[in-house]
């Protein structure tokens, strides 16, 4: 097949649509739905993502994309007993493989922005990621196979309808890539750099230079999450998977806010006072996932009053105050921080400090170098300077 004719293109009135290719044959097959103009942008790009984690970790890797930026990403380490929970898994009677975990780790860094997703594996599809796929909101997944069982439960979801897209793991597109803006073309050679380079944490100009094997796993998935999440970006992980990422600001420092405020939402759900919320037991996933968020917004006050917490509880839970909430994220440690490009101020290291940062690789070259080398010592921060801008466009 070298073209597949789609409904309509980002919009509907944007008609008509299609992708294909000029040498050869489409590298993917669509094994169920009919997948849209953007179905496909997060398919492709989150299918390299997930690629090379896989390259890089040598472990079953899983993406949730959402308008051509990652919501979550991350390897197929166990998961604790709170991870279980807090990612409304901790219900299931199978066992979880290492493709599962992964992907249950990416769903739910950010379930609020994973609503709705796309998702993309590594490793063939098996049948408990398939069963976990098919109890989310998702309009897709993208993987190199699938064995017989999953295929028909992936296919059962949403009366046939949910778009199941298989890709050849072989295909290497070519060296120099084009898009059209505007009429006219543009061309560039394709960001081909590999992150799982020892030399990326061999610059180190901070106080501290310590990076232990678990935060150099980390930096790695946070800085491949990067390569492709719309810039400017900045990523942070822990336990092998993102836990906040900031996608498309302009300004670096809304980067670091942006992706700090969901790495502390992350750590927030694990706090007991959250985790204990006691939901009605005909609410659903979703419901939940929304309820939390509130509780933990400076909008809180909209879920408890009477009249409201009655749709949602049980009974009426107390608040999370100020000092609750600051001594629960000053106990999360050894966070990992990557950037697509260098820190121009020392305040991105302040906020990354308040969400336990301990871990750092950014480009490097900022003319405030200084300024942020010594902010990252005033914190016994350890940073790599890895040279290499990340930006995806």
């Amino acid at each position: 097949m070298k073209e597949l004719i789609l409904k309509y293109g980002c919009n509907p009135n944007q008609k008509p649509s299609r992708v294909f290719i000029e040498d050869g044959e489409l590298p993917i097959e669509i094994l169920s739905g009919r997948p849209g103009y953007i179905n496909l942008l997060d398919a492709l790009n989150s299918w390299q993502l997930v690629k090379e984690l896989r390259e890089a970790t040598a472990m079953p890797a899983a993406a949730s994309f959402k308008h051509v930026s990652p919501a979550g990403a991350a390897v197929g380490l166990p998961l604790s007993d709170t991870l279980r929970k807090i990612y409304f898994v901790d219900d299931i009677n199978f066992p979880l493989t290492p493709l599962a975990n992964a992907y249950v780790r990416a769903r739910g860094a950010d379930r609020m922005c994973s609503f709705g997703d796309f998702c993309a594996l590594s490793d063939t599809c098996d049948e408990a990621t398939a069963r976990l796929i098919k109890r989310e909101v998702s309009d897709g997944v993208i993987a190199p196979d699938y064995t017989p069982e999953a295929l028909e439960i992936l296919r059962s979801k949403r009366n046939g309808a949910y778009n199941v897209i298989k890709i050849d793991p072989t295909y290497t597109p070519p060296t120099m890539e084009r898009k059209q803006v505007f009429g006219i073309t543009f061309e560039q050679a394709r960001n081909e750099v590999k992150l799982d380079n020892p030399e990326l944490f061999e610059n180190i100009p901070t106080r501290n230079k310590t990076f232990t094997n678990e935060a150099r796993r980390d930096l790695i998935i946070a800085l491949i999450t990067l390569k492709y999440t719309q810039s400017n970006s900045v990523c942070y992980a822990k336990d092998g998977q993102a836990i906040g990422i900031g996608a498309g600001q302009q300004s670096r420092i809304h980067c670091t806010r942006l992706a700090g405020t969901k790495a502390d939402e992350w750590w927030l759900r694990q706090c007991p006072k959250v985790m204990e919320l006691p939901f009605r037991n005909d609410l659903r996933r979703a419901d939940r996932d929304t309820a939390i968020s509130t509780y933990l917004s400076d909008e809180a006050e909209d879920i408890l009053v009477d009249g409201a917490w009655q749709q949602l509880f049980s009974r009426r839970p107390e608040p999370l105050t100020n000092e609750e909430r600051r001594a629960w994220i000053s106990r999360n440690k050894d966070v990992a921080l990557g950037s697509d490009a260098f820190f121009p101020f020392g305040d991105n290291i302040e906020r990354a400090h308040k969400s336990g940062v301990q871990f750092i690789a950014q480009a490097g070259g900022s003319i405030r170098d200084d300024n942020v080398i010594s902010t990252c010592n005033k914190h016994n921060i350890a940073m790599a300077f890895t040279g290499i801008r990340l930006f995806h466009h």
